[in-house]
């Protein structure tokens, strides 16, 4: 992918795993993106018309869309007791892409930071260059 040198501080790949914390889909207030498709995929899992789903965990930024939060900043699709998100298989792209963003990606510092926050950085499988390149360039945090 055009943009991201192979000679940057993570050309050897990271470490990362989803635990399903629900660690980054809690804490401090945001917006999680959200477009028709990914809107009429969450509405799909979790058995409601897109129209519903967007009228009960959508809201308007502009002309912008984006997840709603409870009080406290937990993203709306956030089981309260399980701590799952309820439309997982079906997140938004936004949320399948952490922590591949090119904020956490810019220097080992911010990759640290990010794993401060998140259980599954510098764990699991190693993610190669390649992966990491193609889940950056999907969004851009």
């Amino acid at each position: 992918m055009a943009g991201i040198s192979k000679d940057v501080w993570y050309s050897g790949g990271l470490r990362f795993s989803c635990t399903q914390c629900g660690d980054c889909c809690s804490g401090s207030e945001g917006y999680v993106w959200v477009n028709q498709e990914e809107i009429d995929a969450m509405a799909a899992r979790v058995g409601m018309t897109a129209t519903d789903f967007e009228a009960q965990f959508v809201k308007r930024v502009g002309i912008r869309r984006s997840l709603k939060e409870r009080a406290g900043g937990d993203c709306v699709l956030l089981d309260e007791k399980t701590r799952k998100c309820t439309a997982y298989e079906e997140r938004p792209r936004q949320c399948k892409t952490w922590p591949f963003w090119d904020s956490n990606l810019q220097s080992p510092a911010a990759w640290a930071e990010a794993a401060e926050a998140c259980p599954g950085c510098n764990r699991g499988n190693l993610v190669p260059l390649e992966e990491i390149r193609h889940q950056a360039a999907k969004i851009k945090v």
